[in-house]
C-alpha cells in the first residue's frame, strides 16, 4: 500500500503551547518571556530589537517578552535578541548604539 502524505492547512498564526512561556521577575516588573528557537522563529517577519535597535532576521532564535502585571500587556510584545534581553538590566540609558539604525 502506498504512503499517503497528509497536507496540513497553513495556519495564519499558530500559538505556542502555554508551557513555553515563563514569568520572570525584574526590577521593572514581571515579564512573560517566550524563548523561540530558530525553527519556531521562521516567520516571514523580521523585528527590530529594542535593546540594540538592530533587525532580528527571520529564523533567528530570539526572545519575545511582554509585561505580565498590566492588563492587555500581550499587546506590548517585543522581540529581543537573546543576548540583548539578558543584558538589558545592565545597560545604561546612554549606551551607544548604531547611528544608522532608526530608534524603536
Amino acid at each position: 500500500m502506498g504512503r499517503h502524505n497528509r497536507r496540513r492547512e497553513p495556519d495564519a498564526e499558530r500559538p505556542l503551547p502555554q508551557g513555553m512561556s515563563t514569568v520572570e521577575e525584574h526590577p521593572d516588573g514581571d515579564w512573560v518571556v517566550r524563548r523561540l528557537s530558530g525553527t519556531s522563529a521562521s516567520s516571514a517577519n523580521s523585528y527590530r530589537c529594542p535593546g540594540c535597535d538592530q533587525m532580528i532576521a527571520a529564523g533567528t532564535p530570539h526572545v519575545v517578552a511582554w509585561p505580565a502585571d498590566r492588563p492587555g500587556g500581550e499587546s506590548e510584545r517585543r522581540h529581543w535578541h537573546t543576548t540583548c534581553w539578558s543584558a538589558r538590566g545592565r545597560r545604561t540609558p546612554n549606551t551607544l548604539r548604531s547611528r544608522n539604525a532608526p530608534r524603536y
